[in-house]
């Protein structure tokens, strides 16, 4: 009886300091481990489905449709208007060939800073949902990446500017002008003109940011002071 009672102590005493051993987070609370493949499976797979479509997309408005260009998907408010841009998210850019160059080279830092932190809240257990927000962010950057480092060399046939590396224009296509309308007379500098709402173009890359960026804000913005 006591030989019994003995070997179920020690085995209590080393399972208790197992448990001590265990590493645990001291943010997330959670038990660290080593991340496996199923952990980097998924945004690994969120990442890849956003480049294809993505890509894919681009290529079908280069190859089929000119700058300018303007085809109706749904009524009046959703299109595919073919325009490019050197690369800021819907539609914006920075003027000239330094503008460019710096706002690429901006991109691969930040995408590389973006691939950083998402591995490390993989490493570190934090929620799923976090992460997959945060593969929609590094998706979308590096969809844009991919057209200002390759689109120059790749379209150099069809493009309408001068290209190379790290020269090429971020494709645009996505058009929903939901609200049309003028403003009022009374508005100072743009009484009367017309407006629209969406008016920005823009491409599933910057969708892939924005999406993620909110998801981020709006359920996961405690998460960050954890990182």
């Amino acid at each position: 009886m006591t030989e019994q009672t003995t070997t179920e102590e020690q085995s209590a005493i080393e399972s208790s300091n197992q448990e001590l051993e265990t590493p645990v987070s001291a943010t997330t609370g959670l038990i660290e481990k080593p991340a496996t493949f199923s952990d980097y499976s998924g945004p690994i797979a969120v990442i890849i489905i956003v480049l294809i479509l993505d890509q894919w997309l681009k290529y079908w408005v280069k190859t089929h449709m000119f700058i300018g260009e303007e085809r109706t998907l749904i009524g009046s408010w959703a299109k595919i208007h073919f325009i490019e841009n050197n690369g800021i998210a819907f539609g914006g850019h920075l003027p000239g060939a330094m503008g460019k160059f710096f706002l690429t080279s901006f991109r691969i830092v930040a995408a590389s800073a973006i691939f950083w932190y998402l591995m490390r809240l993989i490493q570190r257990g934090f929620s799923r949902g976090l992460i997959y927000a945060g593969a929609l962010v590094f998706a979308g950057a590096a969809g844009n990446i991919i057209d200002s480092i390759f689109y120059g060399v790749w379209f150099k046939n069809i493009n309408l500017y001068e290209g190379g590396w790290f020269f090429g224009q971020v494709v645009d296509m996505l058009y929903f002008p939901i609200i049309r309308g003028h403003f009022p007379s009374w508005v100072p500098m743009v009484g009367t003109h017309p407006f629209a709402f969406f008016r920005p173009v823009f491409n599933i890359s910057d969708s892939s940011i924005t999406a993620g960026i909110l998801l981020i804000i709006l359920f996961f913005r405690k998460s960050l002071k954890d990182l």
